[in-house]
């Protein structure tokens, strides 16, 4: 019963803990902004209390909102109890070491000299607090979905930066640059400097002061050196805030994400965008609505920019090392803060700050000029000092690294083949981390197979899960995973995130530790031991493996830059992409997906040959993009080539060619080769049943897909039929919210509608498009078309209004995502006309029929059903305006085709 008690006593505990400290440390501010500095170890203890302030708040919310179990709760009570215990010790020393205001100047006097005793009490409190900060944050991270289905709380504002503060921060006057810049409404501020100048690190401070000034700020951190990442940032922004639906796998996270930042009533916050080094990340929104066609039909997504929100409740601090990347999302050079090597001054604060021990001060300014005075050398060399120390003292890492073996000449003489890099950047750097790499190959070799295998990877979100059994010998002396771990944080070439199963690396730290490699002869095997572990951890692209495939897509998009010249490693560096291609695909980028596609079928061809059944796979798979991309006439050649081949491997009955003879009747009906199409499609049909059963998904596919061509030769009740035999099928085998039942729904609604079954088409366009938006997203190609043939089915009827809306969505989605000139764009201009038409809005009906027939002349043959069927639409609101000359004209113009 005691036990129960304090369980249901744990939230009043640390609401009280809550208060208490926030007091003591508004009581130790006071202190420093009085007599302008404090004792060093109240100044930790100072820098320590905000993160447990926010670990505590929580646990609270985790508590409050049903998260934490009460088997967790009861487990955190003796760090409650403890965190009570130590506060109470810190006020203790406060009020007996710190002055008062009340306090005569002879009393304080007294106090100063006595508070230096006291140093070693606060230190342990500080080591305490900072063991109890990591238990309540693991456990309010590790806790479960919430317990009850209630409705949630609203939620205290708090921190998503995933570093804890630096005790030994050295400020070079740009803080206070950057809270003055960042006093204006909807600011946006950028540092930008060379890698490893310390610009994160500056924003890591800046978060934590916001937070210590107004607590009732929320800070939010997202790392942008790729798109993938940013969404990711996005996501835990949308769980720290309980968003509604944020757990959703189909929800719009960015767009879920921009609204609320664009709500007032959200209250006020300040966003870091951290290394947003790549133009290409961010790209200017008009960019996937003007160019070249093929430009145009792979941008399946809306530009970073856009979600970037311009509210007045709140700011933007963005770390960059491209001047250009920080202007194109500051839109100011003004606002652009560079960020350059410290002065001596700050650089020998630095190292002083970061050593134990004394030290010579001739050496110490050596040391700081040899490291170029950056930030990032200064606290490799000092973590390296100190694990060494006192055999390793600063002379002699600095005759250490004026050493002039080949190694360390080559090394230093070696250029930096990167060109997002400041070509003007010292190697020095380099030589640094080459010394920590040759200590830890010392003394613990295993930490440094460690740091070879995660050089490879994407440097941020490396999930321990691929790491831990992947990169041990046999001959390992004392194999230990959180021991190698933890020998490369000691001398800070990876670092944690606050849960402590995901690591990051500094780009220059990847790539000189791949330098070394090379130094060492052991780059390519390292390379091959990464490609081969993707291969083995990367799922193929199906449906229920898109949130595994997301999670990776990072870490396999990285080895495009490591392709092995042959041999099995390059069949696996090719099966990773191709099986990424398959999921990028699936997600409606197609440009991505056709170029990892390519790339694929290219190595494939090297490592197996033309023939390969893996390779006419690739064949098949890059087949289906460029159909998708409207690249018919390609599409159809990889087409007949994977089923010429498959034809002859296995035979023509055989399931995997049958399936070929599906892909390339999909590819002949949208050219509108109906007859030849709808052949294949019965011979995939009758194969499936007879190899597979009637009941197999593979045949389902093959049933749909007739009914998709019969449908287009105006036979429309045996479409219905295989629709919905269809339909049936995968609602049983999929359940109703899987991509491919939805795809049946929307095809049996169009055969529906072309029979006049209005209410039912409407019905089954109107349960695909909902379950598009919910799997695919709202601006994903196949939930466009839903949309659109929801329009269709809504203007039969009479809806006009609600059928523009629909049409008027689909065309600028598509023209967004596919292109101005991709076939399905053109169609949406068609079904617009079509409505507006309908409307008695002759110029604007006119207008969208131009267009679209214009497009289809770039696209399709001449003889292709929409071509006619544009002209004969275009020719109709002419002649109801009284534009016969015109009609004539157009009448002409496809006689001539």
């Amino acid at each position: 019963m005691a036990e129960a008690i304090a369980v249901v006593g744990i939230v009043a505990n640390i609401v009280q803990l809550i208060d208490f400290g926030s007091r003591l440390l508004k009581r130790l501010g006071e202190y420093q902004s009085e007599l302008g500095d404090i004792p060093e170890a109240f100044r930790h203890i100072k820098s320590e209390l905000p993160v447990l302030l926010d670990a505590l708040r929580q646990t609270k919310a985790a508590i409050d909102t049903g998260y934490m179990q009460a088997e967790s709760q009861k487990a955190l009570l003796p760090a409650i109890e403890g965190c009570r215990v130590q506060i109470k010790a810190l006020d203790d020393v406060i009020a007996k070491a710190l002055p008062t205001s009340g306090d005569s100047w002879a009393r304080r006097g007294r106090k100063a000299l006595g508070s230096l005793r006291y140093d070693a009490k606060v230190e342990r409190i500080t080591s305490v607090v900072r063991g109890y900060i990591q238990t309540l944050t693991y456990h309010a991270a590790a806790s479960p979905r919430p317990l009850t289905d209630r409705t949630l709380p609203p939620t205290t504002p708090s921190s998503t930066v995933p570093f804890r503060r630096d005790p030994h921060f050295v400020d070079s006057n740009i803080l206070s640059e950057i809270h003055s810049k960042s006093q204006q409404s909807a600011s946006r501020v950028a540092l930008v400097g060379l890698g490893g100048v310390g610009k994160s690190q500056l924003a890591v401070e800046y978060s934590y002061q916001v937070r210590e000034k107004s607590p009732d700020i929320w800070v939010f951190w997202v790392h942008a050196s790729s798109r993938a990442r940013f969404e990711e940032g996005y996501r835990k922004i949308a769980e720290r805030a309980r968003l509604p639906g944020w757990d959703q796998q189909d929800v719009d996270i960015l767009q879920l994400v921009y609204n609320w930042l664009c709500d007032e009533a959200n209250g006020r916050w300040v966003m870091i965008i951290d290394n947003a080094d790549d133009l290409s990340v961010f790209p200017r929104p008009l960019q996937s609505r003007s160019g070249s066609k093929h430009d145009a039909a792979g941008n399946a997504v809306s530009s970073l920019l856009e979600f970037l929100p311009q509210s007045p409740n709140g700011s933007i601090l963005i770390t960059s090392r491209s001047r250009d990347a920080a202007f194109r999302l500051t839109g100011s050079y003004a606002d652009i803060i560079k960020v350059q090597p410290m002065d001596r001054t700050y650089a020998l604060a630095l190292l002083q700050n970061k050593l134990e021990g004394s030290f010579k001060q001739d050496d110490a300014e050596a040391l700081v000029e040899a490291l170029d005075y950056m930030p990032l050398a200064i606290t490799q060399a000092a973590a390296y000092i100190c694990q060494r120390a006192p055999r390793v003292t600063v002379s002699r890492y600095l005759q250490d690294l004026r050493k002039g073996d080949q190694d360390r000449a080559n090394l230093l003489e070696m250029d930096i083949e990167d060109s997002r890099r400041d070509g003007t950047a010292s190697n020095s750097i380099i030589a640094t981390w080459q010394i920590s790499f040759e200590h830890i190959l010392r003394v613990r070799p295993s930490a440094t197979r460690l740091l070879s295998l995660m050089s490879f990877f994407d440097r941020q979100g490396i999930p321990e899960s691929l790491l831990s059994s992947r990169y041990q010998e046999d001959n390992d002396p004392s194999p230990n995973f959180e021991d190698d771990l933890n020998t490369l944080t000691n001398f800070s070439l990876v670092v944690t995130d606050v849960g402590g199963h995901q690591f990051e690396m500094h780009r220059l730290v990847q790539f000189s530790t791949r330098t070394w490699l090379e130094l060492q002869g052991e780059l390519e095997s390292w390379r091959e031991k990464y490609v081969r572990l993707m291969d083995d951890s990367y799922p193929v692209g199906v449906y229920e493996n898109w949130k595994s495939c997301q999670a990776l897509l990072p870490h396999a998009q990285a080895i495009l830059a490591s392709r092995p010249s042959s041999g099995s490693v390059l069949e696996a560096w090719a099966s990773v992409l191709f099986k990424a291609a398959w999921y990028v695909d699936n997600m409606g980028n197609y440009k991505v997906a056709q170029e990892m596609g390519r790339r694929a079928l290219e190595a494939r061809e090297v490592a197996l040959g033309s023939e390969h059944l893996t390779t006419l796979s690739s064949v098949s798979r890059l087949g289906v993009v460029l159909g998708k991309q409207g690249k018919y006439e390609e599409a159809e050649a990889m087409h007949r080539r994977a089923l010429e081949g498959r034809e002859k491997a296995l035979g023509a009955e055989h399931p995997s060619t049958l399936a070929s003879a599906n892909n390339l009747g999909l590819v002949l009906e949208s050219q509108g080769k109906y007859e030849e199409a709808e052949a294949l499609h019965r011979q995939a049909l009758e194969g499936k049943e007879k190899a597979l059963g009637p009941d197999h998904p593979d045949t389902l596919t093959s049933a749909d897909n007739l009914g998709l061509v019969l449908e287009s030769q105006g036979k429309y009740e045996e479409a219905e039929a295989m629709h919905r035999r269809a339909l049936e099928g995968r609602e049983k085998a999929f359940g109703p919210e899987h991509p491919d039942t939805l795809a049946s729904a929307n095809n049996l609604g169009m055969a529906l509608e072309r029979q006049g079954k209005y209410k039912e088409a409407e019905e089954m366009h109107r349960r695909d498009l909902e379950g598009s938006e919910k799997t695919l997203g709202p601006e994903h190609p196949s939930t466009l078309t839903s949309a659109s043939n929801l329009g269709i089915v809504l203007e039969r009827q009479g809806k006009y209004k609600e059928a523009e809306a629909m049409h008027r969505r689909d065309l600028e989605g598509s023209e967004k995502a596919l292109g101005p000139d991709h076939p399905d764009t053109l169609t949406s201009a068609n079904n617009l006309g079509i409505v507006l038409a309908s409307q008695g809005k002759y110029e604007e009906a006119e207008a969208m029929y131009r267009q679209a027939l214009e497009g289809y002349r770039k696209v399709l043959r001449p003889e292709h059903p929409y071509m006619l069927t544009s002209a004969r639409n275009l020719r109709g609101v002419l002649e109801r305006q009284g534009k016969y000359n015109q009609v004539e004209a157009v009448h002409q113009q496809d006689l001539e085709g």
